[in-house]
């Protein structure tokens, strides 16, 4: 993840503060991150000169070996005391599909396309209501019309007030 896609509120950080997120508490999660992701760029370059040592291993590179698999583990410490601080969440299907070696965009594809078809069923019952209301309050107006109209006078007061 690229710093520059965390915007004002979006690190996933939970506050106690009703979701408002000072500029120092964002900074703060913001080193934090840095980091962590210096830190597993590390361990990367640590794995990568494990697996050199191992792929070419011999009697006498031993101890560089052993001193590379001391420093791989000194560096996933250091990670996961970095990482206590670092407040990310991320969903378990995300985590499923990686495990999947399926690629995580498609967890945020069907997630906005869930939430267009929801939102899509949702416009469709609000205009069936609104139009389920006007012609109720048509067929009213032919039957009552003195009432209809205190109700729509009602409607109007009420509306201007709030």
């Amino acid at each position: 993840m690229d710093l520059s896609q965390i915007s004002s509120g979006s690190t996933g950080i939970g506050h106690g503060n009703g979701g408002v997120v000072s500029n120092n508490e964002q900074d703060e999660a913001k080193q934090n991150l840095n980091q962590v992701i210096n830190s597993i760029q590390k361990v990367l370059g640590l794995l990568h000169q494990l697996y050199l040592t191992v792929s070419s291993f011999n009697m006498a590179s031993q101890l560089p070996l052993l001193e590379r698999i001391n420093a791989v583990v000194s560096e996933l410490d250091s990670l996961q005391r970095l990482s206590d601080n670092c407040k990310i969440q991320v969903p378990v299907e995300v985590l499923n599909l990686i495990d999947d070696g399926k690629n995580p965009d498609e967890f945020t594809r069907d997630v906005l396309n869930s939430c267009i078809a929801r939102n899509q069923i949702t416009k469709g019952k609000t205009d069936a209501f609104k139009g389920l209301r006007r012609h109720i309050l048509e067929e009213l107006e032919e039957a009552f019309p003195d009432e209809v109209e205190a109700y729509r006078e009602i409607r109007a007061t009420s509306a201007a007030v709030s």
